[in-house]
């Protein structure tokens, strides 16, 4: 492999993907995203740059373990049960697989992740 292998994880990188509405049980307020994927050689997982403007999905089944760094703005994980949890710049978390609640992108905001999905 030479070095033209190497993938920048950075909007404007990578494949965009622009989840439908329709992959989420309910959308709310201004939601909108775009995700930059790099091309993984297990075509299972995921990895690239996530864009997001404020507004909320709620994800009953969450499809991957994700690992999520935020570089700039700031957004909320909820559970059904009203627990809640914020990140912002620098902070980095996991949602795990299965899990069951609502993103909330609290403002404009830009993460870099990787979805590593369950066998």
């Amino acid at each position: 492999m030479a070095i033209e292998e190497i993938q920048v994880l950075a909007p404007g990188s990578g494949t965009p993907v622009v989840p439908a509405a329709s992959d989420y049980v309910e959308v709310i307020g201004g939601w909108k995203e775009v995700e930059h994927r790099a091309q993984l050689s297990d075509q299972v997982s995921v990895a690239g740059a996530w864009e997001g403007e404020p507004g909320a999905v709620r994800i009953t089944t969450w499809p991957y373990d994700e690992v999520c760094v935020i570089q700039t703005g700031r957004v909320a994980i909820e559970d059904p049960g009203g627990g809640r949890r914020e990140f912002g710049p620098g902070e980095a978390f996991v949602v795990p697989a299965g899990f069951d609640g609502w993103w909330r992108t609290l403002e404009p905001t830009r993460k870099i992740f990787v979805g590593i999905s369950p066998r």
